[in-house]
């Protein structure tokens, strides 16, 4: 029997190893769809509520997998809802394929119903690699190149193929000119080595520092045994990119959590405090938590030498795998026999943790938003997946939130957009099916595009040998970041109009839908209901109603400066008397005598 080239397609994908395909049907693609029939649904259409999700959830499977998601569009409106989720893995260097119909052939150029110039619309996001396929025996160099370019690049590809072309014969490229073959699929990433002179230099600066700060990101995940090594050899403290928030576990006592706007005191005070700094993969920002210029020596190693040197003014960059350079560097370092400055650090991260437990359990209207984090953080499976959206729920996340070793955990670190909590959280079930996965998510999210992803859940959730999918709503009724956003650096109170949402019962429409839901609305009720949802056999929701007035108070933020601030920009802000009561007493709290 003859083979369409969308069955073609299909073959190639499972000789690629992929098991899933994120996606949502259209004419665009009905001889790919037609194909997932005939294929025994292998691999396995999954299908989301909407493209965008599709791209998300794309983007969490190969965040939590670390193979290539593959996500799949209609022509026109399908392919441009998948922007949001695309531009998401580009931003967090995530290795995604995105495969999208088109108008037929005879057609284009016509103004026809869906044609949009894809190659124009993809051209940033698929910078990379983007190809229209408009003859079969493009294929399977095209797709097997958008799978190479994907994995070697950690960056979104996009294979366009025109509707009509889904539907014809597939011939393979033959052995004559201008044809281009493709060898089987495989890929083998390559440990790349630092150089001899660059690992000497490494060790001169770090045994000469004495007080060394340690930063790590995503990129250090496969090293975090080794920079374990280095702190102890060094004496440092080991501050973490949100995005390298599940690379080292927060019970090791010199982990100070993370760092940034959403990070710890500790970290902020052991990057005020070092006089050297080494970075290890990650592409942090914000320069204002980092050491004041001149203040540290600083090396940087990342695979990327394109992201390498551009944050701190270092001294060397070192442009290796993470592993294998901290592996070469381990040997050269000289055990520090002065630990003051790491008990110090160790100190500052005790004293903080008893902060943030006296901060979670101070009363709040009706619950405050911190104690649902903490409640979740003692209850923690060691084997937990962690995904975070957008919005105030994500300084929670960042600092309230004790990862234990095993654990992972993701969210939009770069673009930071709304909405990808939920995907990335079925996502992570398809990647992990065996661990269960807890989504945090902020009532604004919910409202923009998780509530419809809740249908997904219940559709695949038998797939997964552990049911447990938690869905937690932080309820507050409010776009609270924003909110937080117009009064710190706007100066302008809460604009009603823009900023409140409408109320509804989370737990009332995910019943709905089919799902077991539990509602809190007292203080005493967090931990219960993070007992039930965790002991369930079945997907979750938890509608947890909280107090919008708990403010997120940066690390830098002095009680003076907390004090002033909400004096100053509160004054016509609804509810002002409240929000200034509120955070003041949460800023007390660093100021307790610490009990050790």
């Amino acid at each position: 029997m003859a083979t369409d080239v969308a069955d073609f397609v299909l073959k190639r994908l499972r000789e690629w190893d992929v098991e899933q395909v994120f996606t949502y049907p259209g004419d665009g693609i009905n001889g790919l769809v037609a194909a997932f029939g005939r294929s025994d649904n292998q691999p396995r259409f999954v299908q989301a509520r909407h493209e965008e999700m599709a791209a998300f959830q794309a983007t969490g499977y190969a965040k939590f997998s670390g193979k290539v998601g593959v996500c799949m569009a209609t022509s026109g409106p399908g392919a441009i809802h998948l922007l949001n989720g695309l531009y998401d893995a580009k931003l967090d260097h995530v290795p995604v394929v995105a495969i999208v119909g088109q108008t037929e052939r005879s057609a284009m150029g016509g103004s026809y119903q869906q044609e949009v110039d894809l190659q124009a619309l993809y051209k940033d996001v698929a910078s990379d690699y983007l190809v229209e396929v408009n003859v079969s025996s493009q294929l399977p160099n095209a797709l097997d190149r958008a799978m190479r370019t994907a994995i070697t690049r950690r960056a979104p590809t996009a294979l366009i193929i025109p509707s009509d072309l889904q539907e014809e014969p597939y011939e393979p490229p033959a052995h004559a000119f201008k044809q281009v073959p493709s060898s089987d699929p495989s890929i083998v990433s390559p440990m790349l080595a630092p150089r001899p002179d660059q690992v000497s230099q490494a060790a001169e600066i770090l045994n000469a520092g004495e007080k060394v700060a340690i930063l790590i990101g995503q990129g250090a995940r496969g090293a975090a045994d080794q920079v374990r090594q280095v702190a102890e050899l060094t004496g440092a403290g080991v501050a973490k990119a949100l995005l390298g928030k599940d690379v080292l576990p927060d019970d090791v006592p010199y982990v100070t959590g993370a760092i940034g706007l959403l990070g710890t005191r500790p970290s902020y005070e052991m990057m005020m405090g070092c006089d050297t700094l080494l970075i290890v993969g990650s592409n942090f920002p914000y320069t204002q938590f980092m050491p004041q210029f001149g203040q540290a020596r600083a090396i940087h190693i990342d695979i990327d030498g394109t992201l390498i040197g551009m944050r701190y003014p270092t001294e060397l960059n070192m442009v290796a795998d993470a592993a294998t350079a901290l592996d070469a560097l381990i040997p050269l370092l000289e055990r520090k026999q002065d630990r003051s400055w790491q008990e110090k650090i160790e100190k500052n991260v005790t004293r903080w943790w008893g902060t943030m437990e006296r901060q979670a359990m101070l009363s709040a209207k009706p619950v405050n938003p911190m104690r649902i984090a903490w409640e979740l953080s003692e209850r923690l499976p060691s084997n937990a997946i962690i995904t975070a959206d957008s919005g105030s729920s994500t300084n929670w996340y960042a600092r309230m939130l004790k990862f234990k070793e095993g654990m992972r955990g993701s969210l939009s670190g770069t673009l930071a957009t709304m909405g990808p909590g939920v995907p990335y959280a079925i996502g992570a079930k398809f990647a992990h099916p065996d661990r269960p996965v807890i989504a945090l998510v902020g009532d604004g999210a919910m409202q923009m595009n998780g509530l419809a992803e809740l249908l997904t859940i219940r559709r695949y959730a038998e797939l997964w040998p552990d049911k447990r999918l938690i869905v937690c709503v932080f309820h507050n009724n409010d776009l609270n970041q924003v909110t937080w956003e117009l009064r710190a650096m706007g100066g302008a109170p809460k604009f009603e109009e823009s900023q409140s949402l409408p109320d509804v019962s989370y737990a009332a429409v995910a019943r709905a839908m089919g799902l077991h839901a539990v509602a809190v609305d007292t203080e005493d009720g967090v931990g219960p209901a993070w007992d039930e949802a965790l002991g369930a056999d079945g997907p979750v929701l938890l509608d947890i109603r909280c107090d919008p007035a708990v403010p997120p108070i940066p690390p830098h933020a002095t009680f003076e400066q907390a004090k002033e601030l909400t004096e100053s920009i509160l004054k016509g802000d609804p509810n002002a008397f409240h929000l200034m009561m509120q955070g003041a007493k949460t800023k007390a709290q660093e100021f307790v005598p610490h009990r050790s």
